[in-house]
């Protein structure tokens, strides 16, 4: 094993969108595990939108970093190293770590991942928190009933592609925006979702909508916020329900914009909107593990991977996600499993 640690450190705080001088990779020695820890080698390393949010120093729901800190992440590895946990060396696990080639953590912090449910990569995608928010999203905030229309946006991404996946199987009419024709085919052709609309190539999201989905709109999934969010609330039917999991579009921005306001859509319609965290359903995340892992295993359920190679290029994967590069769950794969 190398005595070298390469880890990755917030160089400054971004002014709009973050680029490549937002990340410095530095050198340190490997860590030692304190007692009760164990040492984790990076295999996968999730990057997603809501780190942007970390980045900045105002209040957010996530702690921000402060400038020269180590990055942290969704991480699966394989333990190197044990000093009183329940694991042991070879042990495949999760936890949340540093961007980073090695990482120590306290044994509650880690959770075991079985290599023969599905591929590990999964622990951070459809079978982990991205599958979990979109699992919980939907079937206990948006509610989708059997006969609803659903409607998901960033729904070619990690957590949007399986939302729409479980608004289908409880029996919705499912319609996905994303932003490319290769997204749309995706979702039409791959996840069978009913409609697909491409936000890039639409001027009238509005009539877009309306021409993908007369009936209205029962449930929303939002993870775009934006001008998207204004067109959808006008296509709302009485009593819809939407749950409010991410404004990427909005993460970027210095001051955010005031906009059309749409509130009043709500009082007609007396819908429901809801924000939430993946954190309040903690206690309940075997359970939506179960369950997806069933329907993967099944087939009920499709992902899809974009996977950037290299610690070093981590950057660049956690980037292309403002540009929409990436189709399912963006990782960075940083090492093998060791046989």
């Amino acid at each position: 094993m190398t005595d070298t640690n390469r880890v990755f450190t917030l160089a400054k705080r971004p002014e709009g969108k973050p680029n490549r001088d937002t990340f410095e990779l530095v050198e340190r020695d490997v860590p030692e595990p304190g007692p009760g820890e164990a040492l984790v080698r990076t295999l996968y390393l999730s990057v997603d939108p809501y780190m942007r949010d970390r980045m900045r120093a105002g209040e957010s729901y996530a702690e921000p970093w402060g400038v020269g800190d180590p990055l942290e992440g969704g991480v699966v590895g394989e333990v190197v190293a044990d000093n009183g946990t329940e694991f042991e060396a070879g042990d495949v696990v999760a936890g949340n770590l540093r961007w980073a080639d090695f990482s120590t953590a306290a044994g509650p912090d880690l959770q075991r991942v079985d290599p023969d449910l599905a591929p590990i990569s999964t622990a951070l995608g459809v079978l982990g928190m991205p599958g979990r928010t979109a699992y919980f999203g939907t079937r206990e905030v948006a509610q989708p009933d059997a006969g609803d229309t659903f409607v998901v946006t960033g729904a070619a991404g990690a957590v949007g592609s399986v939302a729409g996946q479980v608004a289908k199987l409880q029996g919705a009419r499912v319609v996905g925006f994303a932003g490319s024709a290769e997204k749309v085919s995706f979702l039409e052709d791959d996840l069978g979702f009913d409609a697909g609309i491409n936000y890039k190539e639409t001027d009238d999201y509005r009539a877009a909508l309306a021409e993908a989905a007369p009936g209205g709109v029962d449930a929303y999934f939002d993870n775009v916020g934006g001008p998207i969010t204004d067109a959808v609330f006008t296509q709302l039917n009485v009593d819809a329900r939407v749950a409010v999991c991410g404004q990427i579009s909005q993460y970027n921005a210095e001051e955010l914009p005031t906009g059309p306001r749409k509130l009043g859509q709500l009082i007609q319609k007396r819908a429901t909107v809801e924000g939430f965290l993946i954190q309040d359903f903690a206690p309940r995340f075997e359970q939506a593990t179960r369950q997806l892992g069933r329907w993967v295993q099944n087939g009920d359920i499709t992902y899809r991977e974009t996977v950037t190679e290299g610690l070093e290029n981590a950057p660049e994967g956690f980037l292309g996600l403002f540009e929409g590069e990436n189709i399912g769950k963006q990782l960075v794969k940083v090492a093998d499993r060791e046989e």
